[in-house]
Parts: C-alpha cells; sequence; structure tokens
C-alpha cells in the first residue's frame, strides 16, 4: 500500500523527525524514506522539513550517540539530503502553538502539522500521534 501511495502522491512531502530517524538507523519503514529521499535528488523536488523537527532528531540523536554523531548528522548528513529547511517566524510559532493547544502532541509535531497545513503538504511520518490530525492534513504511513 505504502509503495503505490509514492507512485501516485505527486505533491509536496514533508519529512518529519520519526521518519528521518527511521531511516537512518535503518529502522521499520526506512526502505520507504530512502525511496522518497533517492526520487526528491533525482527529480529535484525536495522534501521540506521543519527546522524544530530537524532539532528534534539531532537531539534524539545527542542523546543515544553522543555529540559528534549529532554534529556529524547535522553539518554533513542533513546538507546532503534533498531537504529544504522551513525556518519558522513568530506567526508560525503562533500557529504551532494554536495546534498543541488543540491536540494532544508534542511541540515539535505541532511544527511540522502546521507546516504541512501551511504548505498542503504530506507528511512522512510512523508517529501514530499523527493520528490525532489525520482529518487537518495528509500523511503518509512509512510503518
Amino acid at each position: 500500500m505504502n509503495e503505490q501511495r509514492i507512485e501516485t502522491v505527486n505533491q509536496k512531502r514533508l519529512l518529519d523527525s520519526y521518519a528521518l530517524l527511521a531511516y537512518l538507523n535503518e529502522e521499520p519503514g526506512y526502505e520507504i524514506v530512502r525511496e522518497l529521499l533517492n526520487r526528491a535528488q533525482n527529480s529535484g523536488n525536495f522534501i521540506i522539513m521543519n527546522e524544530i523537527n530537524v532539532g528534534e532528531a539531532y537531539y534524539i540523536l545527542f542523546r543515544k550517540r553522543g555529540p559528534k554523531a549529532s554534529d556529524y548528522f547535522l553539518e554533513t548528513i542533513v546538507n546532503s539530503l534533498p531537504i529544504e529547511m522551513v525556518t519558522n517566524d513568530f506567526q508560525r510559532v503562533i500557529e504551532a502553538a494554536r495546534i498543541k493547544a488543540e491536540y494532544p502532541l508534542s511541540f515539535a509535531d505541532c511544527f511540522a502539522v502546521a507546516t504541512a497545513y501551511r504548505e498542503r503538504a504530506s507528511v512522512i511520518t510512523g508517529d501514530p500521534e499523527f493520528k490525532k490530525v489525520g482529518h487537518m492534513i495528509e500523511i503518509e504511513w512509512i510503518a
């Protein structure tokens, strides 16, 4: 089902930290993320990712693997991937805060949701927390 969806969806995609970490750690669903990244690289249609979610992946890697690995992730790996970073101004922080006020999601996930909604992008994730906002955004499940 997921592979068929990859073939048929031709819109913006947003990578959340769950999917990025699955890819980096070769966890369930990493093949789907790898394929999406390869297609993005080949087509030039980069996948978007909110900088807050990159920061979330960074601190998770820092805790699990230490500062050298997390710095390598930030300085080398992220820059080599076909990912376009989405930055946040005050209005975007408030958009995420409104989602946080209404839904029991982590604040970082709220930035992904707000960005996907604003950009009309589907979220690539395996995080079951996103089921709570499935009526707001399109989700492409990796696991």
